[in-house]
């Protein structure tokens, strides 16, 4: 069965670039979030297999959103997803349980990779 991917990007251009080449490569898309708290009801309604997560959005940053998720016990693998790629942010993703931080711009190859290792 194709694993299930919840998108979360405030920006539509890019929830339609990453679920294209998602579904190209096989992963089911089953939700679509633009802000942290659409994230968060979608994440724990549907419970996917892998979240990828954008760390700016309108409301909140990504880590805020991480943080409920691990204190909430949510089962989802999250891969993080943000033009922001300073080291001190990619590495408080990873520390607070992303699997991958995958800098924008990115190849679809790229994005495929980091969430088949998730």
């Amino acid at each position: 069965m194709a694993k299930s991917v919840l998108i979360v990007d405030d920006s539509l251009y890019m929830r339609t670039l990453i679920k294209d080449a998602l579904e190209s490569g096989g992963y089911s898309v089953v939700g679509q979030a633009a802000n942290g708290e659409e994230a968060i009801d979608l994440a724990f309604e549907l419970q996917p297999d892998v979240i990828t997560l954008d760390n700016i959005l309108p409301d909140m940053i990504g880590t805020d959103i991480l943080k409920v998720y691990q204190e909430e016990g949510l089962k989802s693998k999250v891969v993080m997803i943000s033009a922001v790629g300073q080291e001190s942010v990619v590495n408080e993703g990873l520390r607070l349980g992303a699997k991958a931080y995958i800098v924008k711009p990115f190849t679809n190859d790229q994005l495929v990779e980091a969430i088949n290792k998730a």
